[in-house]
């Protein structure tokens, strides 16, 4: 299935460009509050990805164009930052602390916990039904609760294989 009807990890339509409308308010808005527009860079991000989903080769291009950088530069950011997901994303996204205490701590399992019970196949890829996309990442900064995890924005610590079951169902 492909078009608007299908999860958004499976369409294939070319997505329109992001600052026009209410978003290029609000961009003007956030360029009012920088000193250049390079300086601006993530909080456009945060605007492609909010719109579509995901920061895409051509959102980062339009990115480009309207703050005055090479497309090259833009990539550079958004590869180096896990918060920006470069590809299309479940409607949960699911990031799992997996550094040295976590690990130390049993991480891979509630990372293998939280891939079996949103049904994702494997980690990184999003679940069939379009819901949910699990990865593991380096540090969240709570190594004295781990194991932690982000849910979309909501930070949970001490998570447990046991505890996934329950933290899933709260989100479906």
């Amino acid at each position: 299935m492909s078009g608007p009807d299908a999860p958004a990890h499976q369409r294939t339509e070319q997505l329109p460009r992001v600052f026009v409308g209410e978003e290029r308010k609000e961009l003007d808005a956030v360029l009012a509050k920088y000193p250049t527009k390079q300086a601006a860079l993530l909080p456009a991000l945060w605007i492609v990805q909010r719109k579509h989903g995901w920061v895409s080769p051509e959102g980062m291009a339009e990115t480009a164009e309207v703050l005055d950088v090479t497309a090259a530069y833009v990539r550079g950011v958004v590869t180096f930052y896990t918060m920006y997901h470069q590809h299309p994303v479940g409607t949960h996204f699911v990031q799992v602390c997996t550094t040295t205490p976590c690990g130390v701590c049993g991480a891979e399992a509630v990372r293998d916990a939280f891939v079996k019970a949103t049904g994702s196949k494997r980690l990184g890829e999003t679940s069939p039904d379009g819901n949910w996309t699990v990865i593991e990442v380096e540090c969240l900064g709570a190594c004295g609760f781990a194991t932690p995890v982000l849910v979309d924005d909501d930070f949970i610590e001490s998570v447990t294989p046991e505890k996934v079951p329950g933290i899933v169902a709260r989100y479906r």
